[in-house]
């Protein structure tokens, strides 16, 4: 007689819980866009969310205490002229998000610690060189100051926010709408999904395609995927029957995948999220109300279905912590941030177990926030694995640290040297300026700066305290 054998693992228990009432974020009115990008993201610091918004794009962003009722005044992020499709915070940096919009440009802002007292609209900078709306924005895991973004001009360009430059353009690789980006865990690789149903694998240096495969999933709905961390790739798409998938690939042998899963009939596109600590990706569905999570391993089937989490109510969007942002001492090994018509509800992702130590089979060492590459590097060919942290003691998130732009200044190009030719006494060559004027100018324009933010500040405090004294002075008045 056989005995069935039940698979080992420490996932196979994972349970999804709503967070209690009084955690969710109340009143906010989520945008109506059609457009399939999450609409939410978060970091241990902040939740942004997508809003709707008259006169032109607009996203709110939340300290993450903030739960309850958010007041409809709270101050926006507000500056683009036509609506945001989609928003990323940067991994290096806590307090620096950026949004992209229908209006075709990026902006790049820099969120204070403190909430501000009237909308947010000037950004650090605006990066603009797509001709149609921008769609998908991606930081780079390991490169500093590393954005990439991809357009409605089928486009996708790679900057350095640093210094506002495009640092490379590939634009002869796609023929049609481009519908999702990832990058590999260290940076070096590309996964795009594309109208034309291929999905590549680009090493965006050498402007080249490394790999390809056409129609991964038969069906004419768009198609996601993302990079497993041992280098695979993670597809999801729909059959030619309409049916849900989702696909396990090895980009060596694209013929035919490692696994396949097949689902439901629903028409919403999935959004994969995975997580490169415990290999799991979830999946999450927009006008679905449930997330199914499978995870991933080195032994067939490759593709374990773990579990789904349901809910009566559809989401919207959603947002994926990073692991350090979790509860470790609660066991929680993912938390969504799952958007409503008027709210944004916490999903916690929890492995039972009955000690209250530190787990360190669930929290392997996990990508901490030091970038391990400047842009230059990276752009000269080096490559870096992330630079772990490890959460045995929980993560703070470190105190505000503010996006230093320095633009080159294209007047301190040499014009090219010419023939020589005879100086007579009149034609004396110019004497070149001491090397020092040029940093006590640079030194000069970032007081002036710092004394304008300061200004700004202090004016900003004295409105404050103008309308605190007001609202006394109606207090006193009412109770007299």
């Amino acid at each position: 007689m056989s005995r069935r054998v039940v698979r080992q693992s420490k996932f196979r228990h994972v349970f999804g819980q709503a967070a209690k009432a009084d955690q969710a974020y109340e009143d906010i009115r989520v945008s109506k866009v059609t457009w399939d990008s999450s609409f939410c993201a978060v970091n241990p610091k902040f939740l942004a969310i997508i809003v709707e918004a008259g006169g032109g794009g607009a996203f709110i962003v939340l300290p993450l205490a903030k739960t309850g009722r958010v007041d409809k005044n709270y101050p926006l992020v507000t500056g683009h002229t036509g609506p945001v499709l989609d928003i990323d915070w940067c991994p290096h940096n806590d307090n620096v998000i950026a949004s992209a919009s229908d209006d075709t440009t990026i902006m790049v802002w820099q969120i204070p610690d403190y909430t501000p007292v009237r909308n947010i609209t000037e950004p650090v900078i605006t990066l603009e060189g797509h001709s149609k709306r921008v769609g998908i924005l991606s930081w780079h895991p390991t490169a500093r100051n590393v954005l990439l973004s991809a357009g409605g001009d089928n486009v996708i360009i790679i900057w350095n926010v640093g210094t506002g430059e495009v640092l490379l353009s590939l634009d002869d690789m796609h023929p049609d709408v481009i519908h999702s980006v990832c990058w590999n865990s260290n940076g070096s690789l590309l996964a795009t999904t594309c109208k034309d149903k291929t999905l590549r694998i680009i090493d965006p240096r050498k402007s080249q395609v490394v790999a390809e495969r056409a129609r991964p999933h038969e069906g004419a709905r768009p198609l996601r995927a993302v990079f497993t961390a041992d280098g695979k790739l993670l597809s999801t798409g729909f059959s030619r029957m309409s049916e849900r998938q989702l696909a396990l690939w090895d980009p060596n042998n694209f013929e035919e995948p490692v696994a396949l899963q097949e689902m439901d009939t629903s028409n919403g596109v999935l959004l994969p999220f995975y997580d490169p600590d415990s290999s799991i990706v979830y999946l999450c569905g927009k006008g679905d109300s449930s997330i199914r999570y499978f995870e991933i391993t080195d032994e067939p089937p490759f593709v374990h279905y773990l579990n789904t989490f349901g809910s009566k109510e559809p989401q919207r969007g959603m947002g994926f912590m990073p692991k350090r942002g979790l509860d470790v001492s609660k066991c929680e090994i993912a938390r969504f941030y799952k958007l409503h018509e008027r709210k944004c509800e916490p999903i916690i992702m929890t492995v039972p177990r009955k000690s209250d130590l530190f787990q360190d089979d669930l929290y392997p060492d996990t990508p901490g926030p030091e970038p391990a590459l400047e842009a230059e590097e990276w752009l000269s060919g080096q490559d870096a694995d992330p630079v772990l942290i490890s959460l045995k003691d929980g993560y703070v998130p470190p105190k505000h640290r503010e996006l230093r732009i320095t633009k080159r200044n294209i007047l301190d190009v040499h014009p090219p040297s010419g023939p020589r030719r005879s100086q007579s006494a009149s034609e004396a060559p110019l004497l070149p300026l001491p090397s020092s004027t040029s940093q006590q100018q640079h030194t000069l324009e970032t007081l002036l700066e710092e004394i304008k933010a300061l200004r700004e500040r202090v004016q900003a405090q004295e409105e404050r305290i103008t309308a605190l004294e007001n609202m006394l002075c109606e207090l006193v008045d009412g109770t007299d």
